[in-house]
């Protein structure tokens, strides 16, 4: 999977995407830690909550919103 980018909803959420822009997931700040929460789309392009190519790193939590970090944890070579 190449390199992971974030995309700035709000100041609480931010989304994530593959290098090509496929949505993978959404960053939360839930309790003072972000909490990722993968994301995937089933044919008919409905969203599928804890789905997705990273449904494996559901619920994964991170001290900051950091696409490099974010990257190797979610998304390792």
């Amino acid at each position: 999977m190449p390199a992971l980018t974030l995309s700035q909803v709000n100041d609480g959420v931010y989304r994530v995407l593959t290098g090509p822009g496929l949505h993978v997931g959404n960053l939360k700040l839930i309790g003072g830690q972000w909490k990722f929460k993968a994301i995937g789309y089933g044919a008919q392009g409905e969203v599928i909550p804890g789905g997705g190519p990273l449904t494996g790193r559901h619920n994964t939590t991170f001290a900051a919103p950091d696409a490099a970090v974010i990257t190797a944890v979610l998304a390792p070579p």
